[in-house]
């Protein structure tokens, strides 16, 4: 079949075909060892004609492993051959204790392919291809065939899937059927599911940045209204005298400052009447009332207007509401560890929009007000459900409890957010993603807890948005750049990774690409990653659902895998029209 080499360019081999040979295409993609003297270099064929057979080198045979890389090629006369048996394992795998099936060579009659599981897991991946190309099949498929492996108990494993379409449940449901010490946990955005927790949203332990999500700030003084906001929030929620106080004081403060405005009296008593109406206490509102020199009336009585069109009372207005401002209650740092909710938290945005500061400033207290009608919404909107969570608890132990079910591990999390919008959906996952992270960076022992984040529709997410210009990082982009190291790891599932942000595709060291066709996202591929080769594009526009081309750190070479129908599957596939359309008899 190989007869001699005519000549080498670059990194291929140019191969005169032996003559009488018959050629079949199923020689495309296979691998081919140069034996050159005490040397075995691998190559594979990637262009087949009538004349000449092109083969890549891909690096060297030596001493029973597979190096990467050719340092020095062969020679022309160097005698070429199919690989053999032996050889193909240290490309493809074997079994063993480090190693687990991801799925079959079509090229090799379905020989089955290993991978290290450190060199998969301990890594960023990215997982792309067309609607329909096996995306979903696959994770499911990747994730089965982890806890079917019988070398390694995945027991301490934490797999969060963060789902856009629901799809995962029916892969994982019954994973107690492996082992039944392996738990699937579903926490759900959707009414209608019975199975699973509704999701839940610990306000209290959102901090700036998270809640600059939720209101979608854009602007840096927005978060300073947001951190007074906060601060109130926990003085609000303490017990006793403090809280009632220190909102009177807040009232006073206001009402005082509209009083030495230069607007005329109807003006400040708007604006006064307007401040009452979004914040009062059982003490100090508009009814209150105030004792005069042998007589009492009504607060809201003592901003009548006299023939000079000055307030009648305003002496008893002043004394009255100085007796109410103490600044030195200004000082009082409440606990960061309280409970409170998010309707209190809008109580408190209402105090800090009364703020002397905010109301000196419009352009500030305009953008406090948009914040104050994005978090109402909330409030009033069906997602208010998902910040009912009923006590108080800490970081570690909310997270603890994500991953229990009735006292038990559980492995796989899944957060089925099809019944959201976008922006919530965003919301969600990045909050959940701070938070994961934060907590591995916290941990005594460095990388102690390894976390798997699995994002699909990650093209949704994943973006180079405003949180750069705002909060000054991307949460996505800081666990690409940093949470190995802390054994917190993303994976991505798009079928758009040209919307994905580039520094976060930049960071991954596997991948696995399915069919794609567009061609932005194949050009953007091939310009990102460095280690990927026009071949390797050129690939996958052909493949068939459910295979795709592996290659990274995991692979020794970049390679074809037909992933086996995960069991049971994902409810990810097209509906089936004619047996809808059809009228049973």
């Amino acid at each position: 079949m190989f007869g001699k080499i005519i000549y080498i360019s670059d990194n291929v081999a140019h191969i005169q075909i032996k003559e009488g040979t018959p050629i079949t295409t199923n020689l495309m993609n296979m691998h081919v060892v140069f034996e050159d003297d005490d040397k075995r270099i691998l190559g594979e064929v990637e262009d087949v004609n009538q004349e000449v057979i092109k083969v890549r080198f891909l690096g060297e045979i030596s001493e029973g492993r597979f190096i990467g890389g050719v340092i020095r090629k062969p020679t022309l006369a160097a005698n070429i051959r199919i690989i053999t048996h032996e050889e193909l394992e240290l490309i493809v795998g074997k079994p063993s204790i480090a190693n687990f099936a991801i799925g079959q060579s079509p090229l090799y009659d379905d020989h089955p392919i290993y991978v290290d599981i450190n060199e998969m897991f301990s890594n960023h991946m990215a997982i792309f291809g067309n609607s329909g190309s096996g995306k979903s099949y696959g994770v499911a498929r990747l994730l089965q065939n982890v806890f079917h492996n019988k070398n390694v108990l995945p027991f301490k494993s934490n797999f969060f899937i963060f789902d856009a379409y629901g799809e995962y449940h029916n892969a994982f449901e019954r994973l107690n059927e492996i082992n039944p010490n392996y738990n699937f946990k579903i926490y759900t955005t959707n009414k209608m599911q019975e199975k699973g927790n509704e999701l839940e949203i610990p306000i209290w332990l959102l901090g700036v940045d998270e809640l600059a999500l939720l209101l979608s700030a854009e602007q840096h003084s927005q978060l300073l209204i947001i951190e007074r906001m906060l601060k109130l929030a926990r003085i609000f929620a303490e017990e006793g005298k403090i809280s009632e106080k220190y909102k009177n004081h807040l009232i006073a403060k206001a009402i005082m400052s509209v009083l030495y405005t230069n607007q005329n009296s109807s003006s400040k008593r708007n604006d006064i009447f307007s401040i009452f109406f979004s914040c009062k206490t059982e003490e100090f509102h508009l009814e209150a009332p105030v004792q005069g020199v042998g007589y009492v009336r009504k607060f809201r009585e003592c901003f009548e207007i006299d023939t000079k069109g000055n307030f009648a009372e305003s002496v008893l207005i002043t004394n009255y509401i100085s007796k109410y401002i103490d600044d030195d209650i200004e000082k009082h740092q409440p606990p960061k560890t309280i409970f409170y909710t998010i309707e209190d938290l809008e109580k408190a945005l209402s105090f800090t929009l009364i703020s002397e500061g905010l109301l000196k400033n419009e352009k500030t207290y305009h953008e406090a007000v948009t914040m104050k009608v994005r978090l109402h919404a909330i409030v009033n909107s069906d997602y208010a459900r998902f910040f009912e969570v009923p006590e108080y608890k800490s970081v570690d132990s909310f997270i603890a409890s994500l991953i229990s079910v009735e006292g038990r591990k559980a492995q796989i999390i899944n957060f089925n957010l099809e019944d959201v919008d976008d922006w919530f959906a965003k919301f969600v996952t990045k909050i959940y993603s701070k938070m994961l992270f934060d907590f591995s960076k916290k941990l005594k022992e460095r990388a102690s807890i390894p976390i798997h984040i699995f994002v699909e529709e990650a093209h949704r997410y994943v973006q180079k948005d405003n949180d750069l210009y705002l909060l000054g990082y991307n949460i996505f982009e800081r666990v690409a750049k940093e949470g190995r190291k802390y054994g917190i790891m993303l994976n991505l599932i798009s079928q758009r990774p040209v919307e994905i942000s580039e520094t976060v595709i930049s960071q991954c060291s596997n991948f696995l690409i399915f069919k794609m066709s567009h061609p932005r996202d194949l050009d953007y591929i091939r310009k990102m990653l460095p280690n990927i080769s026009t071949e390797i594009v050129e690939k996958q526009k052909s493949l068939q659902p459910g295979t795709c081309v592996a290659f990274g750190k995991a692979f020794k070479v970049p390679m074809i895998i037909k992933m086996p129908l995960p069991n049971p599957e994902p409810h990810s596939s097209n509906a089936d029209v004619v047996d809808r359309w059809t009228v049973r008899k």
